[in-house]
């Protein structure tokens, strides 16, 4: 027994001490000294995120017990159908379709449901067959930028969210090189069917969109639209610049007129007596003007007009302003269509597979308006225009027909063009603009309409 000392202190083990010294150890063992861990900060949502994730979340729930996974079923409503006819077509009971349009019309009047309304929904059908399929989940679209979901909860009871997403306003300069055609290469900077359709008609006052554009050719369009942050285009106005090969033309509305039309820089009207075609797009000229061998009939035989090989349902536009005289079945002609300008002239257009909207005798028609559409009835070989011309009653050669230029601008008419012009060529120099705007204010912006094509 070892003999006690009172000059030495007694050791003594804190268990507290020993836990440090083994956590120490354990650290040293694995090569590396503790550290403290530290909480990384997660950033922020904004209230679209919230309410993106919280849809996401709705769609994405299980099913209520008993009841099959959830399957996707798209409704539209039908002419002469009610909102809760149209959901008991999904196959849920009329109960359950009242409760729905009951709690819809807390945000959005089921009434004002109109023919061709599209919605989703989810659908569940009861396990082993017996009792009636619930719904699940519904998105619907009401306007431009808002929707409405309804979702069930855990407990059976149906939920209402009303979705309003931001919208920008965007004036969008489009500046490109053609690839394989102006249409093709303008849609992927955003261009919409109908501001590549206004553009066509604009530059084709002064060009050959066929013969004359080219690949590498540069355009540069401007036009206004309305965007969500995700990009969809829900509104569009109209083109308010287009320029290709050098021809450049700006929107402006002179006062006391009934419409916008498109001028040079230097103030001159775009319209002109007649276009260099009527077609904007064609294969060929498969025949010309004068004498020839009918390919039909084989013998030699005056042609008092001009054809262009085309797709049949090419549009076909009217030259310039007019009124339309005949739009009828004539004979070898086929569906025929005959409009009478100003200056003695008239257009004749044969072998149409149909005719514009509200195209009709004493029907007032715009230049660049489609008026028909390309086909091959009537004594026809294939799809063509069969285009002809009249001065003073006699038929003439459509390619000698010479155009005259439209009015000039001036005085007040000429200062504020030159300050819309101004405006204009500002946009472009900065490479656009953008303003937010609310998504209920998106359809009266600016004279906007809901995007096509």
């Amino acid at each position: 027994m070892a003999q006690f000392d009172p000059r030495r202190q007694p050791m003594r083990f804190a268990p507290h001490l020993l836990t440090a010294t083994a956590a120490l150890s354990v650290a040293l063992l694995a090569g590396r000294v503790y550290q403290p861990a530290q909480a990384q900060e997660v950033p922020e949502l904004t209230q679209q995120q919230v309410d993106a994730l919280e849809a996401r979340a709705f769609a994405a729930a299980g099913a209520p017990a008993g009841l099959t996974a959830p399957e996707n079923v798209a409704v539209q409503i039908r002419s002469g159908e009610t909102f809760e006819q149209a959901m008991l077509r999904t196959g849920i009971g009329a109960a359950e379709a009242h409760a729905v349009a009951a709690t819809i019309s807390n945000a959005f009047d089921v009434n004002d449901m109109r023919a061709g309304l599209k919605f989703e929904t989810a659908i569940s059908k009861p396990r082993g067959g017996m009792g009636e399929p619930r719904l699940i989940g519904l998105t619907m679209r009401t306007g431009p930028a808002s929707q409405l979901t309804v979702s069930r909860s855990f407990d059976g009871a149906l939920r209402l969210r009303a979705l309003d997403e931001k919208v920008t306003h965007e004036t969008v300069v489009a500046r490109g090189t053609v690839d394989r055609s102006l249409a093709s290469s303008a849609g992927a900077f955003g261009a919409t069917s109908a501001i590549i359709r206004r553009a066509t008609q604009v530059l084709a006052g002064k060009l050959d969109m066929r013969r004359d554009v080219r690949s590498a050719d540069q355009f540069t369009l401007v036009f206004d639209r309305s965007v969500t942050e995700q990009g969809r285009t829900v509104a569009t106005g109209d083109l308010l610049y287009a320029e290709l090969k050098g021809q450049a033309f700006y929107r402006f509305k002179p006062a006391g007129a009934r419409e916008f039309a498109y001028f040079d820089a230097a103030g001159r009207n775009l319209r002109t007596t007649a276009m260099r075609a009527p077609l904007s797009s064609f294969r060929r000229i498969s025949s010309g003007f004068g004498v020839r061998v009918h390919p039909l009939s084989g013998y030699r035989k005056m042609h008092q007009g001009m054809d262009y090989a085309a797709v049949t349902g090419t549009p076909i536009v009217a030259p310039s302003d007019g009124v339309v005289v005949e739009a009828r079945r004539w004979g070898g002609y086929g569906n025929w269509l005959r409009i009478r300008h100003a200056n003695g002239l008239e257009t004749g257009y044969g072998h149409l597979s149909r005719y514009g909207s509200g195209i009709r005798a004493g029907q007032r028609v715009t230049q660049g308006q489609v008026v028909a559409y390309v086909g091959s009835t009537g004594a026809s070989t294939g799809p063509h225009l069969h285009y002809e011309i009249w001065r003073n009653g006699q038929r003439i050669n459509p390619a000698g027909i010479r155009t005259s230029e439209g009015t000039v601008l001036a005085g007040a008419d000429l200062n504020a063009f030159r300050a819309e012009k101004a405006r204009i060529d500002r946009i472009i120099a900065s490479g656009g603009e953008k303003r937010q705007i609310g998504a209920a204010q998106v359809a009266s912006a600016d004279g906007l309409r809901p995007a096509q094509g």
